[in-house]
């Protein structure tokens, strides 16, 4: 029997977004994809409150976080880190040769704007790399501040990791300035592993352009100029079943429950879970006012065997996230995200506190 999922990704997928990817199969040359993918581009801006450009890729986000890497750096890329996926974004600059200099924190803090102003200010630095919502810790950065001093350097491109939180917080990609903000199906959005969705600037392709050994598969450029001169085609055959997927789970957030119900559910879910667990004596490793709306990372300040909670969580059909690399054991994690709802959240918190 399948358990439900209180990892940080994948998550529960409702059975009409399954039944979705069982919709026949039509050519990825035909006008049937292009309204297709036209509609998926068009709500996408909706969920990112952008204008700019939507391009989708048959792979994790992982994939087009390398892509941008490669594709948007000429000098040094600037990686600011608060966990293991932060960590991600200087490993793939390294990968593939790009010089990179990582600033990391302690696990649990947050990107401070300071520091972005402080390195930035270096004048070294023609991207940057921000996490927005750190899966490993249960921090999320302050884009807002971040924003504010991003102004100050308008030709560095600003790439953010949003996988695990937008469709659950909003981010309104244009108003802060945001050049490459990149997510994946498998978590807020609700949908099973398998695509990555990223909003770009015209002014990150046109630089682009200039820069070399962008990568084919990942090439933000080519990508580009497949939608814009074949309207929303692509260079290589996509998934087509995550297309039908998408295109119906979109319209369930924008059109039936909403994009601001959607937020205000992930916000009460968080409290919920970080209520449980100072109610039961424990206490959060990100600090007030950058504690994640989706992942609630719990300090074991108890500590309970948390690789027994896990097993016990199992035998009563959950899923449950230990800490992630260094923090397993010390920490454990609650994930509340997609279209879980609130009362089974509830139920697997009383779940957890009779194996306390």
């Amino acid at each position: 029997m399948a358990k439900k999922l209180f990892i940080p990704g994948p998550v529960d997928v409702r059975q009409e977004v399954l039944d979705a990817f069982a919709t026949p199969m039509i050519g990825h040359r035909t006008k049937d994809i292009t309204v297709l993918q036209e509609r998926i581009s068009q709500n996408l801006q909706k969920l990112f409150y952008t204008d700019n450009t939507i391009l989708l890729s048959s792979s994790s986000g992982t994939g087009l976080m390398e892509g941008a890497v490669r594709c948007f750096t000429a000098k040094r890329a600037l990686v600011f880190s608060v966990g293991a996926f932060g960590n991600r974004w200087a490993q793939l600059a390294e990968a593939n040769g790009v010089p990179v200099d990582k600033v990391e924190v302690e696990w649990g803090n947050p990107t401070m704007a300071e520091d972005v102003d402080k390195y930035l200010s270096t004048g070294k630095y023609d991207l940057f790399c921000v996490t927005h919502n750190e899966t490993s810790t249960g921090v999320m950065n302050p884009v807002e501040a971040i924003s504010e001093v991003r102004k100050k350097y308008p030709d560095v491109i600003w790439c953010v990791d949003a996988v695990s939180s937008m469709g659950g917080v909003k981010i309104e990609v244009d108003k802060l300035g945001i050049d490459v903000c990149i997510t994946s199906t498998q978590k807020c959005l609700g949908l099973p592993p398998g695509m990555a969705v990223v909003s770009v600037t015209d002014s990150a392709i046109e630089k682009a352009k200039t820069i070399p050994n962008r990568g084919f598969y990942f090439d933000y450029v080519n990508l580009h100029k497949f939608v814009k001169t074949k309207p929303y085609q692509y260079p290589t055959t996509p998934s087509i079943p995550h297309m039908f997927a998408l295109d119906m789970q979109l319209q369930y957030i924008l059109e039936e429950e909403g994009q601001e119900a959607r937020y205000a559910r992930h916000t009460a879910m968080a409290e919920t879970a970080r209520t449980w667990a100072i109610d039961n004596g424990f206490e959060l490793l990100a600090g007030e006012g950058y504690r994640s709306n989706t992942v609630t990372t719990v300090k074991n300040t108890r500590d309970v065997d948390v690789a027994a909670l896990v097993k016990a969580a199992g035998e009563n059909g959950y899923l449950m996230s230990n800490g992630y690399g260094a923090l397993k054991g010390k920490t454990f994690r609650i994930a509340h995200m997609a279209d879980r709802k609130p009362e089974v959240l509830q139920e697997y918190l009383d779940m957890l506190t009779s194996k306390l």
